[in-house]
């Protein structure tokens, strides 16, 4: 009678499971999952193991499969939403926007940023890519050739010799832009720089100043524009100069006037050095040929670069960061190679 009575009892039972089984595309809620231990059967009892019952060791082990699964999606949603969104920031973004403001994926397309940058930032592209083109030409024909020459030829301490002069005659023009940027401390460092190379250093070929522990600095009114608030500003490049914005034309206009190679009279002389400081300039930048080469977009990797280091000069000007907040690769500030005002022969400049 018992064995009769088993099959209704085991159709009622799967019928009661479907009926409360969660439907489609309904996750149950992690607390209403429970698993229920099994009921230990004592040995000689009389009692039937679950094999009698119609159970097989498959249809047991499969439930107990779903089982572990739904605790296991359960307790991953759970995890998932105890996880704040803003720990997936990184620390490089959390510099980039410290720098700059919101990165750049923070903004739909075509819409400015948190800090009002967009990223058309580059309107006058096709003219830029033209003089980009056209300079590309002129270096490759006589820049490069020039300066692989003057690197074959002219020793190492030579040539550290003359980037240290040209360095030096740039000392009155960061003079005169840190006073204008509200920087006496260090206006009063670079003249003091000045003197002690252009004495002890003989003319500025020799650089007893960084020995002493004063620190080489660039400035020019490009940075002062932005440290006056000319903080964005449209891409350019000039024939001949390379890149700049709108604001750094402006700031290569009041640099010239301030030149120490300029207020020279003697054209032979004043030509001659500024062809030694071009070709010393275009030396520096050798090491990059190979990367500038390889780009698949030599422009745009010219163009990015060259503004990302741009706006971090600006943003330092701007912040006057205490010397113990810099990383030790930031404290030494490197030499600049962007073309200068003074190096570009101009007639009757």
């Amino acid at each position: 009678m018992i064995r009769l009575a088993a099959g209704p009892v085991l159709a009622s039972l799967l019928l009661a499971g479907c009926a409360s089984a969660p439907k489609p595309g309904a996750t149950p809620p992690p607390a209403a999952i429970e698993v229920a231990a099994p009921a230990a059967v004592q040995p000689g009892d009389g009692q039937t193991a679950s094999l009698d019952a119609g159970t097989t060791p498959a249809a047991a082990a499969a439930g107990d499969a779903a089982a572990a699964d739904a605790m296991g999606t359960a307790q991953e949603a759970t995890t998932a939403a105890a996880v704040p969104a803003s720990d997936a920031a990184t620390a490089a973004e959390d510099d980039f926007a410290a720098l700059y403001g919101e990165p750049a994926d923070a903004a739909a397309p075509g819409q400015a940023s948190a800090d009002g940058a967009r990223p058309a930032y580059d309107p006058w592209e096709p003219m830029n890519r033209r003089i980009h083109a056209f300079n590309n030409a002129v270096d490759r024909t006589v820049a490069r050739p020039l300066a692989k020459a003057y690197v074959a030829v002219v020793p190492q301490p030579v040539r550290l010799g003359v980037t240290n002069f040209f360095d030096n005659l740039g000392s009155p023009l960061t003079f005169v832009n840190q006073l204008l940027q509200g920087r006496p401390r260090d206006a009063v460092q670079t003249l003091g720089r000045f003197v002690v190379n252009s004495t002890l250093g003989i003319g500025g070929v020799f650089d007893p100043a960084s020995d002493l522990k004063m620190k080489r600095r660039s400035e020019d009114f490009g940075q002062t524009l932005g440290t006056w608030g000319w903080g964005r500003s449209r891409y350019v490049e000039l024939p001949f100069f390379g890149p700049r914005t709108v604001r750094d034309v402006f700031g290569l206009a009041a640099d010239a006037p301030l030149s120490p190679i300029r207020q020279i009279e003697e054209d032979k002389v004043r030509v001659g050095l500024q062809g030694v400081q071009l070709v010393d300039t275009r030396a520096q930048l050798l090491s990059l040929d190979a990367l500038r080469d390889a780009a698949p977009d030599e422009y745009a990797m010219t163009r990015d670069a060259w503004l990302a280091r741009r706006n971090y000069m600006i943003e330092i000007d701007r912040r006057h960061p205490a010397e113990d907040e810099l990383p030790d690769y930031l404290r030494e500030e490197e030499r600049d190679p962007t073309v200068p005002a003074a190096a570009m022969p101009i007639p009757g400049g």
